[in-house]
């Protein structure tokens, strides 16, 4: 325990508040004459006890002095009167102020004993059956036991709100089976990290070689690398990597034995054997499978070619636009046949082909759903088509998470009820996403994939665009000719520079794109926030919280997202003596603008209109409005949605004045403010910064040297990601023509 920690010592007068899920807890403390008020992380502490909290003084805005615990230390309360009390709060299932007082009259100071050992004796006095008296004594071991598994794991680091979940699991000998093993705490839906447990394995003496910690490695090995991107891995890089994690421990048969068992799964790809998570090999199979089955079958009300063409020239006498050759042949294949891949770059007409497809979809009477991977992207598609666009997740209609997964409500036995599906932002969607979403598709459903190969891949694991477009098994239409409209934007004319290896235009000053030239990290730091935060707004008006959004390569360096936001967070929204939130190397503070880290399928929100809903996801931005030290919560407005998190989940909020480019896909900012100096060797490739132009939607700055914007430009390296869809659907194809099942 930190001995800088201070100490306060009393009873418990009254729970204010309490968050069963967190516990996060708001009482009262009678301490030396007066009451204080306690908040912090305390599940069990019940009214009548006496206590011992560890933690700091707090002057909170609204509601004063406050004793901040970080730990509590329990004693039951001793006298009759305080056991009375204690029984009288509901703290045992079953036992209210009458029934406590009638205990504790017969009982007396052996109140206790008898309720965990000698429950038979309740029965008889009133109200009190055999089977009550049996449930009173069972919530009371229970509750006690979890209070001793809580005590017995806080010497390991681990902290009430993680014992609880163990407790779930493992019950009141939770202690024991960790004590023996604690690699369990990797698995079992816990997920510990390795490093973690391997301390307190350290700490409890057990051997550097027991399979449960080489099993252990391994897995954890193969889900860290699920945060690159990588659905799988070459079996010898995870066995090198397990070895230099084990300490030069081999981990060779134990792999093999959680093959063999089916924990984990084998591939053989162009001759070198890959290992996969059993849950990610069979996302890519499921997705393989699923194509194979919808490229077999004929979609709901085929049109032939020629009357697709009729359709088309329809749709142009109507509009007055005239399709070039590639977007006809992308509007026939989505009315042919079942699947398509429409990609290409900005200017290249794919909404105009879009609208066309959906058009003539409505004319067949072709139930039509759009949907796209982020709340900006399905805000966007709605603007660009006209129809209600959803996010993937609140079509497929999330209900809860299950360890790390969605549990979605749509998927095969529950469908959606639509005849085509038009997916836009593709180039965002991983394996698990796009699996959960083909289980959900209807037979004889039409899939329209819509996106950009030549973006960023997905921040999840999987490469499923490319994948798909490389194995050559679904039909794809790349639209590459930008029009003439498209071409007086100097956005579009730079990004499709890029993407083909040519110099871009950086000296004009009467476009959409600029450049400005620092010649340092710190001098392109001050402009970058002179720009954000005066010189914008004061030429064209932009707020910074919502129009204007910074693009940084990476999240360290003087031009990182961490350092920057630092320095906008100062300027733009200062310490003023609001509710903190102490986050690492920063602080959130009400006003900010936040960006949710991670996928969140439990956080509730609440439409303007008052529709409820739950799940804020990776990428989100919003703005947080209020700390509310008092009940533990933290409001978000992400848009139309104001977001409840508990402080515990507000975990996964980080500034977003400055967000990586990975982050920013699928979004699209009036302006865009670019650092292009001093980036990373492994960042500085020409995908990052095409995806980066390409947020742009009114302006784009890019501040740094032009060596560094040409050098990125110039190299077309793409991040490797080791996938397997690409092989399972060729796989398929070769098993198609030689007749095997």
């Amino acid at each position: 325990m930190d001995l800088n920690l201070k100490k306060l010592s009393g009873s418990v007068e009254s729970i204010t508040y309490r968050n069963e899920d967190s516990g996060f807890t708001v009482l009262e403390v009678s301490s030396g004459g007066e009451l204080i008020t306690a908040v912090g992380i305390m599940p069990l502490v019940c009214e009548g006890e006496d206590i011992e909290l560890y933690g700091s003084w707090d002057n909170h805005k609204s509601y004063g002095p406050q004793f901040k615990a970080e730990a509590c230390e329990h004693r039951l309360p001793s006298s009759a009167a305080a056991v009375r009390r204690y029984l009288a709060s509901g703290a045992i299932k079953g036992i209210g102020p009458a029934t406590a007082a009638r205990i504790v009259d017969e009982f007396g100071d052996d109140t206790f004993n008898v309720l965990q050992s000698e429950p038979e004796r309740l029965v008889g006095i009133k109200g009190i059956s055999k089977a009550r008296a049996l449930e009173i004594s069972e919530d009371f071991r229970r509750r006690f036991g979890l209070r001793e598994v809580i005590a017995a794991l806080a010497k390991y680091g681990i902290n009430a709100e993680e014992a609880i979940s163990i407790y779930k699991v493992f019950g009141a000998d939770a202690a024991d089976i960790i004590e023996s093993d604690p690699f369990v705490l990797c698995s079992s839906g816990m997920d510990f990290a390795f490093e973690r447990v391997d301390l307190i394995a350290e700490y409890l003496g057990l051997p550097k070689d027991m399979d449960s910690r080489i099993a252990a490695a391994l897995i954890y090995i193969l889900k860290h690398n699920l945060l690159n991107g990588h659905t799988c891995l070459p079996r010898d890089k995870l066995l090198d990597t397990a070895y230099m994690l084990l300490g030069e421990i081999s981990a060779g048969e134990v792999c093999i034995r959680l093959t063999e068992s089916g924990q984990l799964r084998e591939m053989d790809i162009e001759g070198r054997s890959f290992i996969f998570l059993d849950s990610m090999f069979g996302y890519e199979q499921r997705i393989a499978d699923r194509i194979r089955l919808m490229l077999s079958d004929k979609p709901l009300k085929p049109v032939s070619g020629a009357d697709a063409e009729k359709y088309i020239d329809s749709v142009e006498k109507e509009t007055s636009i005239k399709y070039e050759r590639l977007q006809r042949a992308a509007i026939i294949e989505a009315l042919k046949n079942g699947m398509l891949v429409m990609t290409g770059g900005p200017g290249t007409g794919k909404t105009t082909t879009l609208n066309a497809i959906i058009s003539i979809f409505e004319e067949l009477g072709i139930k039509t759903q759009l949907a796209a991977p982020t709340g900006r992207a399905a805000k966007r598609m709605t603007e660009i088509t006209g129809r209600d666009a959803k996010t993937i997740h609140r079509l497929l209609e999330v209900e809860f998470q299950q360890g790390d997964m969605p549990v979605f409500r749509r998927n095969y036995r529950n469908p959606l009820e639509c005849d085509a599906m038009i997916i836009d932002e593709m180039s965002m969607i991983d394996a698990q996403l796009f699996c959960s979403l083909l289980d959900a598709l209807p037979l004889g459903c039409r899939l329209i994939m819509v996106g950009d190969a030549d973006q960023l891949p997905s921040v999840g694991a999987g490469n499923v665009l490319h994948d798909i477009i490389d194995s050559n098994t679904v039909p794809v239409i790349r639209l590459s000719r930008v029009f003439r409209q498209a071409m007086q934007s100097l956005i579009v004319t730079n990004a499709h520079a890029i993407i083909n290896g040519e110099p871009m235009t950086l000296d004009r000053k009467d476009a959409d794109f600029f450049f400005m030239h620092q010649s340092s990290p710190a001098a392109a730091a001050r402009l970058i926030s002179e720009l954000y935060t005066e010189r914008l707004p004061a030429a064209y008006g932009f707020d910074p919280r919502t129009d204007i959004q910074v693009l940084c390569p990476s999240r360290k360096r003087t031009l990182g997202t961490l350092n920057l936001n630092n320095i906008l967070q100062d300027i733009i929204n200062g310490k003023t003596g609001r509710p903190e939130l102490r986050r690492g190397q920063y602080a959130l503070r009400e006003g900010d603008k936040v960006m949710q880290s991670r996928n969140d399928y439990d956080i509730e929100w609440t439409r303007e209109d008052g529709t409820p809903g739950h799940g804020v996801f990776n990428g989100d931005v919003g703005i947080l409005e209020q700390i509310d030290r008092r009940s533990g919560n933290v409001l978000v407005r992400f848009d139309d949605r104001l977001a409840i998190y508990s402080e515990d989940a507000a975990d996964s909020l980080e500034l977003a004045y400055a967000v990586t480019v990975h982050k920013s896909q699928g979004s699209e900012f009036d302006c865009v403010i670019m650092p292009v100096i001093d980036i990373p060797y492994q960042l500085c490739y020409r995908n990052l910064l095409y995806t980066a132009v390409t947020r742009a939607k009114s302006m784009i700055i890019l501040v740094g040297t032009e060596s560094a914007a040409e050098k990125m430009a110039q190299n077309d390296r793409r991040i490797k990601r080791y996938t397997s869809l690409k092989y399972m659907l060729l796989k398929g194809d070769e098993d198609e023509a030689f007749g095997h099942s």
